[in-house]
């Protein structure tokens, strides 16, 4: 068996326009929404960076410049908490952007969740790494990236995140097919439905790919729309006999923020996990569920 190479490139698809939560969105990248107070793209990076990621690539577009500044210093707000005597806030502020190396590439080629991969793909040669969609979050006691980076030490395979959805709802997400007993994927089927559906897995922005994916994207036919699709690469590679798994979190839950309901949700999660807000919001809820 070949040595296994360590993950320590992750690339962040983060080029969406966000639409279903505009006006919010109409100026500010939906990435940097934020979860209480913190936004969605640094609850993302955080979990990477438990993992052992050390280089960031985020494939962007004309309009993220905010997420650049964001990991970026900001030396006349440090001069301000300096002189302001908040030490607490200077420091979350400093270690934002000593999180990790940032690398910043602007998205080309066709629409398509498969095109950030693409963009990405001379900073990523010939290496394992991990795939992120820029608004989905993963909250557990251990970073999920870190449980899949584990898994891939253990075993070399590349795999997906995965999680159990109502029947009624597989119509909505690409749902996986294992091999019986096991995890292995043998087929994934974009948006059945619920009485074709071969189980209730359905796959979310986690992944862990290598040079072999590329190389395959790279000769991919668009799909549906003309959309370049990340799930038909894995799908030749899985017919071609390549091991790639699906992988479910263990103590925790993926949770999406890309439209209002599941946004305000996720809100709601992490604000209650919080030891100094979380009894009172609690509390709050509770009372405006009593008064109804």
């Amino acid at each position: 068996m070949k040595p296994i190479k360590k993950i320590t490139k992750a690339v962040i698809a983060v080029a969406g326009s966000g639409t279903r939560l505009l006006p919010a969105t109409k100026a500010m990248p939906k990435e940097m929404l934020p979860i209480v107070d913190k936004p969605i793209i640094q609850l993302v990076v955080e979990e990477l960076v438990a993992a052992g990621i050390k280089d960031i690539i985020l494939v962007t577009k004309w309009d993220k410049k905010p997420l650049e500044d964001h990991f970026d210093h900001n030396w006349a707000l440090v001069n301000e908490l300096q002189k302001a005597g908040k030490e607490k806030l200077l420091e979350e502020v400093k270690k934002i952007s000593e999180l990790a190396n940032f690398i910043y590439i602007r998205q080309k080629g066709p629409y398509g969740n498969g095109t950030p991969v693409l963009s990405a793909a001379s900073i990523v040669k010939n290496e394992p790494f991990i795939f992120v969609w820029g608004d989905d979050l993963v909250k557990s006691a251990v970073p999920f990236a870190k449980q899949m980076v584990d898994d891939y030490n253990k075993n070399g395979n590349l795999m997906i995140g995965v999680q159990e959805v109502p029947l009624d709802q597989v119509y909505r997400y690409g749902i996986v097919k294992v091999k019986k007993g096991t995890m292995r994927i043998e087929d994934i089927i974009e948006k059945p439905k619920p009485e074709e559906t071969p189980s209730c897995l359905a796959d979310f922005g986690r992944m862990i790919l290598n040079q072999e994916i590329i190389d395959i994207l790279k000769t991919t036919a668009l799909g549906k729309d003309n959309e370049l699709y990340l799930v038909d690469a894995i799908k030749t590679y899985v017919k071609n006999g390549g091991v790639f798994m699906a992988k479910k979190v263990s103590g925790g839950e993926w949770l999406t923020t890309g439209d209002p309901l599941n946004y305000l949700k996720t809100m709601l999660k992490y604000a209650f996990d919080r030891e100094d807000i979380g009894p009172e919001i609690k509390s709050f809820v509770r009372g405006l569920l009593k008064n109804k």
